[in-house]
């Protein structure tokens, strides 16, 4: 079934409540105050069900003083019934509510004269006529002006016909993107607790689903909660789907926690932010033009906030213009690109204008950099979805941007992710830095935008070139190092995807944990390398009992000719060499040679075969001739290379 919103419009006393009863037999003013008073204060709902179109109706208040209330209702709705009082016409809300819903870029509705038993035919005509001119050149120039009288029933079945033509044509909201459900009304309910109402815009919500409360109003910072139950137009149901009105019994929230203006959200998929990048336009019935850094009334979703607008590239915005602009909050909020909203000017609170937010987790941009970020905008408003994520990637730099990120910054879905991730890969624009499964998904970790990618690879082999340079005889450079060096302040798999892809590259070669240029190598004189195997074979002699690595060094260096000039620092890195290759193994704070060890390893293999496999201490300081000093840092050793366990007081031999 096919789920659309629909809400009203136009000034107060025009009808729209007793309209929306006349279609749907039910009141939508539920407060005792709109009661005694007989207007609508707060949004008002109802639904209807002709053939397979599901109708859910917002009424809203048509009072200058509830515009605000009547903001929170309009922002998800499809179409618009444009209501005018065929005794008053079209009226100052009439106006501002139908520059509400311009600028909310509402696609289809219908205008709805009523109160047509209270005139007669001439007048009638000549409200149409009215109505005709003033909606003339908008999205509801040839859209059906119908006839209804709420009293007595005239026109309501041939109402309810158009609003089932409008519906066929009516875009359906997308149920797999990323669910969001403003936050409209919360309450309490003996027994059940806290339950919230919106409207779905986007995706789904399911029974049991662990959701979020963004932005957080609690002074505890929970914004955790579940989905205990679920109702869609007062029914029980697992699922509410994109377009439908919900209302949510959420568990693990107290009702000072929740309120109007939130918004909820699978929990860990979207981020609040204190600023919003947008296409702003100020409509032309505007006071006056708006001044760069003007505070203003900022109306996204149900929720209200002040911000200030930072115009970017010039200092004015001129009536019925538009431009880029920085929004900066003074509360964070939630918002996606594609959302649109309604500013009002702080005093007097009238509507100046409205838009639709382009990046809605942005970085400050300063004065000097407002061309460069019109650019920008002008890229990001004009892509498409996966143009979009590209975009997001290459604007995020070294940092590159994980699944997580690209989903809070565009709202997408994963598939949309995933298929961006592999588009833009394909075309040589960035590079997947990792992929780590997670519940039998791959899930990008992190995707960086190529030119990133090689500017930090020539930053690598440019640091590499200039330790061979500084340290001729050093086999290469620690990767930690590097990383300290270049990637301190990026996330691992970037600094792991940018040494890998040299060494595919053969552009850089890896010697355990030393990185080196692949086109490097060590040339030692025929001293240094005399001097070299000297110190090597010092430590062969010495098989399980060598002296210290500064008391071989300073022996080989005493018997090496001066004349050669190899001091105890050459000696020390011809020691390293050795280390390097694996001829030499360090051993805690011993060095010894890798012959003694592989010796050490088959007389245990022998002793085996020959005592069994058990041998403490003592055992081993008399089959191998060591002492303790030697022997515990000896079977450590052994421990860890898997020769041998410890059981107790001794080892067993693998």
């Amino acid at each position: 079934m096919k789920r659309i919103i629909v809400g009203t419009a136009g000034h107060i006393d025009h009808g729209k409540t007793s309209l929306v009863k006349a279609l749907t037999g039910v009141d939508a003013d539920r407060l005792k105050e709109e009661k005694e008073r007989g207007i609508t204060i707060d949004i008002g709902f109802a639904d209807l069900t002709v053939g397979d179109v599901h109708f859910g109706f917002v009424d809203v208040p048509g009072h200058e003083r509830f515009v605000k209330n009547m903001l929170a209702g309009a922002h998800g709705i499809d179409l618009v019934m444009l209501v005018v009082a065929a005794d008053e016409s079209v009226m100052p809300q009439t106006r501002e509510h139908f520059d509400i819903c311009r600028l909310l870029e509402v696609k289809s509705g219908l205008v709805v004269i009523t109160k047509t038993d209270l005139v007669d035919e001439e007048f009638l005509q000549l409200v149409e006529a009215e109505v005709a001119d003033f909606v003339a050149g908008s999205f509801l120039e040839g859209a059906p002006v119908l006839r209804v009288s709420s009293r007595t029933g005239a026109g309501v079945e041939e109402l309810k016909k158009n609003l089932g033509q409008l519906a066929a044509k009516a875009r359906e909201r997308d149920d797999r993107a990323v669910a969001r459900l403003p936050i409209d009304r919360a309450f309490t309910i003996k027994g059940f607790g806290t339950v919230v109402t919106g409207t779905l815009i986007a995706g789904r919500i399911r029974a049991g689903e662990e959701l979020e409360l963004l932005p957080s109003i609690s002074s505890s910072g929970n914004r955790r909660a579940r989905a205990r139950g679920l109702q869609v137009h007062g029914k029980s149901t697992t699922e509410a789907l994109a377009g439908e009105r919900a209302a949510i019994n959420l568990q693990g929230v107290e009702l000072a926690e929740v309120g109007r203006g939130q918004t909820l959200a699978p929990a860990g998929r979207l981020e609040t932010s204190s600023m919003l990048d947008a296409r702003l336009r100020l409509l032309e019935s505007a006071p006056r033009g708006l001044r760069t850094r003007s505070r203003v009334r900022l109306h996204i979703g149900t929720a209200e906030v002040l911000a200030r607008v930072i115009l970017l590239g010039q200092s004015e915005l001129a009536v019925g213009a538009s431009c880029f602009a920085q929004l900066r909050l003074e509360a964070p909020t939630l918002a996606l690109p594609g959302d649109h909203f309604i500013v009002r000017s702080y005093s007097p609170v009238i509507t100046i204008g409205g838009g639709v937010i382009i990046d809605a987790l942005p970085r400050k941009h300063r004065l000097r950099e407002a061309a460069q970020a019109v650019s920008r905008l002008e890229g990001l408003s004009a892509a498409d979805e996966i143009e979009r994520i590209a975009l997001l990637v290459e604007m995020a730099g070294e940092r590159g941007m994980s699944q997580g990120e690209i989903a809070a910054r565009s709202g997408s879905p994963d598939e949309v992710i995933k298929r961006a991730a592999e588009t833009i890969t394909k075309a040589r624009r960035a590079v997947t830095a990792s992929q780590t499964p997670q519940s039998g998904q791959s899930v990008l970790t992190p995707l960086i935008a190529r030119p990133a990618f090689e500017e930090l690879a020539k930053r690598v082999r440019a640091l590499l070139k200039e330790f061979h340079l500084k340290s001729p005889l050093e086999s290469g450079m620690g990767r930690e190092e590097i990383r300290e060096k270049i990637f301190a302040h990026l996330p691992p798999d970037i600094f792991r995807a940018v040494i890998a892809n040299l060494i595919e590259r053969k552009e850089v070669a890896a010697e355990k944990d030393l990185l080196r240029l692949a086109a490097h190598r060590v040339a030692l004189s025929a001293e240094e390398q005399a001097a070299k195997d000297h110190l090597a074979a010092l430590f062969a002699k010495a098989g399980l009992q060598p002296a210290s690595l500064e008391e071989a060094i300073a022996q080989a260096v005493s018997q090496v000719d001066p004349r050669f000039g190899i001091d105890a620092g050459r000696a020390r890195a011809f020691a390293q060499m050795l280390i390097n290759s694996g001829e030499l193994v360090r051993v805690a704070d011993l060095v010894f040679h890798r012959s003694a060890l592989e010796g050490l390893r088959e007389t245990l293999r022998k002793f085996k075969a020959e005592r069994g496999a058990k041998i403490d201490v003592g055992a081993f300081k008399d089959l191998t001739g060591v002492s303790r000093k030697y022997a515990i840092p000896l079977l450590e050793y052994l421990d860890l290379q898997r020769v041998t366990r410890r059981a107790g007081d001794a080892r067993e031999i693998l």
